[in-house]
């Protein structure tokens, strides 16, 4: 309140002398000493995220804006104290904050290895029984990944992580059309190439469930060319092979310009190779990633093929055509299947261990938690408008339904971070506190010292009855304290004045410590708290004592 009244006479004076108005008090306000005394907990909010880099309207969204995240703790350290300047531009020494923040990869910080973790999807040989091309219900799924890591990735480290990605059935299987060869574009480009033709755009990006081809470049249609190929595919000894795509054209005034094509004479340059078009019967939806009907490729059975989807775009035209997967079928087995992914690391036995209590968000998970616009499930991601946090908690309840208090569990999800950066993993650990699954979220303490905002885990206390009661009981019989102790528990306060019943600045610090153990015997080293107590001293009052775990032991400090 002083500051706002000297602000209120500064804005009176100002008036009166009809001096520039705004430059005065600007600078009077900067020679005040800042009066008051805060103590707050944020958490930062989409604004927050956005102002924490000044930036013009027409600016590019920064990374802070983008992904609403700092890309680490000392990140967060660096940036915070100018934002928390401008958010409490009145507050002066002795002040603090809590801000609770995104990190990039989540939290805790070992998350960032299942977030980064490499990904091996099973092809149609890795599955036990020929054919198959997913797991039977009573299959070892486990044995079989953990042998493949070992034969698939060369050198690994203590402590690697591997997604691995595969089907299993969710009912018997029977004879019929089952995968032959299947590119399912998640996250990648699935082994396939882009050979640019023309314009200066790349054409071809990845997402989370699928691949897209667009020419509509920064709000405008562009003339380009860009064809992607798959690697060869052998057909050897194969007979009644079919064809069939998952995709999906949208905004395509011609979408004839968009071909799926055949060569079984390419090396390496789609120009001197001989291409045959597949003309599809079932037309692509403009949103649903449908498959098509199985179409009749036996007229390439026994040879080593390289399909192609050739993109163009044009001023006028330029189509979005995304792509979820390109499968070759024959004669095998098949029935319902559900795509999972568990992750693998390697431990010290030199071997890959399935890792327990993380999950990776499927599409049916997506699916699951809504398909319509605006929902996880129309585009199998999340994004800045769409929280996770938002959706995860339900849907953990959900399909967990007897966790228990404190069971936790890793959750890696595909978030989309604009038109720039694509789609990216992000991951957090949930945990289940007062029954409901609680995303963590990191934290910072900042205290406000000689006029700058500084980084400060400082953790504030205030004693309540039975920490008096609890302190004076563990040193009533122990020398020097006898009679203080007992003036403690009889009054629940301590006594600071002299006399054989007071206490003294190093005694009260030595209860501090019995103190701090009991309630928090996992405190870490450097660890600061600022306890606040009652004492008498002609009459009430209230103290506050500063204390820091150093080399195991609780010390004062200033």
């Amino acid at each position: 309140m002083k500051k706002i009244v000297y602000l209120l006479a500064i804005i009176g004076a100002s008036v009166l002398t009809g001096c520039n108005p705004l430059e005065d008090i600007n600078n009077d306000i900067d020679s005040i000493e800042r009066p008051i005394v805060g103590d707050d907990v944020i958490t930062l909010t989409t604004d927050d995220y956005a102002a924490i880099v000044e930036q013009g309207e027409d600016d590019e969204p920064d990374y802070y804006e983008t992904f609403e995240a700092f890309s680490s703790v000392d990140d967060a350290k660096n940036m915070l104290p100018p934002f928390l300047s401008s958010k409490y531009p009145l507050w002066g020494q002795g002040s603090s904050v809590l801000v609770n923040y995104n990190l990039y990869d989540g939290n805790p910080s070992d998350v960032s290895s299942f977030v980064n973790a490499d990904s091996y999807t099973l092809v149609s040989e890795d599955y036990p029984i020929e054919g198959a091309n997913a797991f039977y219900q009573n299959e070892d799924s486990q044995a079989t990944i953990s042998n493949l890591l070992l034969n698939e990735i060369a050198t690994p480290e203590i402590g690697d992580v591997v997604r691995a990605q595969y089907r299993q059935f969710t009912e018997e299987p029977v004879v019929g059309f089952a995968a032959l060869e299947e590119y399912v574009f998640e996250d990648n480009l699935a082994g396939w190439s882009t050979e640019e033709v023309s314009g200066n755009d790349s054409v071809w990006l990845t997402n989370s469930s699928y691949i897209q081809g667009n020419g509509f470049i920064n709000g405008a249609a562009s003339a380009n060319e860009e064809w992607l190929v798959s690697p060869a595919i052998d057909l050897a000894g194969e007979t009644n092979v079919k064809f069939q795509i998952a995709h999906a054209i949208k905004y395509a005034n011609d979408p004839s310009v968009l071909k799926i094509l055949v060569s079984t004479d390419y090396a390496n340059d789609i120009a001197t190779a001989t291409w045959d078009e597949i003309t599809l019967a079932t037309p692509a939806s403009e949103d649903d990633l449908d498959p098509s009907e199985d179409y009749d490729f036996s007229a390439y059975d026994g040879q080593t093929v390289n399909i192609a989807l050739k993109y163009v775009s044009t001023l006028t035209n330029a189509g979005r055509w995304r792509v979820a997967s390109v499968t070759l079928k024959t004669v095998g087995i098949e029935g319902d299947t559900l795509t999972k992914s568990d992750y693998y690391q390697f431990s010290e036995a030199g071997t890959w261990e399935l890792v327990n209590d993380v999950r990776y968000l499927t599409s049916d998970d997506y699916d699951f938690m809504g398909e319509s616009q605006g929902q996880p499930g129309q585009f199998n991601n999340f994004s800045g408008s769409l929280l996770a946090s938002d959706y995860l908690p339900a849907f953990l309840s959900l399909k967990y339904p007897f966790a228990q208090e404190e069971d936790s569990m890793y959750i890696m999800y595909r978030y989309y971070a604009g038109s720039t950066i694509q789609t990216i993993t992000k991951g957090n650990l949930y945990t289940v506190i007062n029954g409901v699954w609680t995303p963590s979220i990191a934290s910072l303490q900042f205290g406000f010292d000689n006029g700058i905002w500084v980084p400060d885990n400082t953790i504030k206390y205030t004693l309540v009855s039975a920490d008096y009661s609890y302190a004076a009981s563990q040193l009533l019989t122990t020398e020097g304290f006898e009679a203080a102790a007992a003036n403690l528990n009889q009054y629940g306060n301590f006594n600071t004045a002299t006399g054989t019943s007071g206490w003294s600045t190093e005694m009260v610090a030595t209860a501090m410590a019995i103190l701090l153990d009991n309630l928090y015997p996992n405190a870490e080293e450097a660890q600061k708290y600022l306890l606040t107590f009652d004492i008498f001293n002609a009459g009430p009052g209230v103290q506050d004592m500063h204390l820091i775990k150093t080399n195991g032991e609780w010390v004062l400090f200033n």
